[in-house]
């Protein structure tokens, strides 16, 4: 297989794996400490606005291809395995019906509140200066 057709794979993996979590977070079956990583790893991979912004060179990628790839990957393997099988055909159905990427406000307004505490404490670090 080609490298591109293995990166596309991999990148609608990680995709469903998303969607999966949202899930899981509904299920009664999923721990609660799985419940709580996977509130926060779904909303942040399904948010339309990036913690990094793509137009940083270099940084502007990397929350897509290192950050969220692996925080994924640590609540997908919180989850328990029949949990994890039924969350995923549930996403695959899921996508395949909507045909679309699902979008997350909640994750929108997680990365917009860390970007205002940011803000909010540089401001205040500048002004004790």
């Amino acid at each position: 297989m080609k490298l591109g057709g293995t990166l596309k794979n991999w990148a609608r993996r990680i995709a469903r794996d998303g969607v999966a979590l949202g899930f899981a977070v509904k299920d009664p079956r999923t721990p609660w400490y799985a419940k709580a990583i996977g509130i926060v790893v779904a909303a942040y991979a399904l948010s339309p606005i990036d913690l990094i912004p793509d137009f940083i060179p270099v940084l502007g990628y990397l929350d897509e291809l290192v950050l969220l790839p692996g925080l994924v990957w640590l609540a997908v393997r919180l989850l328990p395995p029949d949990v994890l099988a039924q969350c995923r055909a549930q996403a695959d159905e899921w996508l395949h019906a909507q045909r679309a990427r699902p979008r997350s406000r909640l994750g929108a307004a997680l990365v917009v509140a860390l970007w205002l505490a940011a803000l909010a404490l540089g401001l205040w670090w500048f002004m004790r200066r």
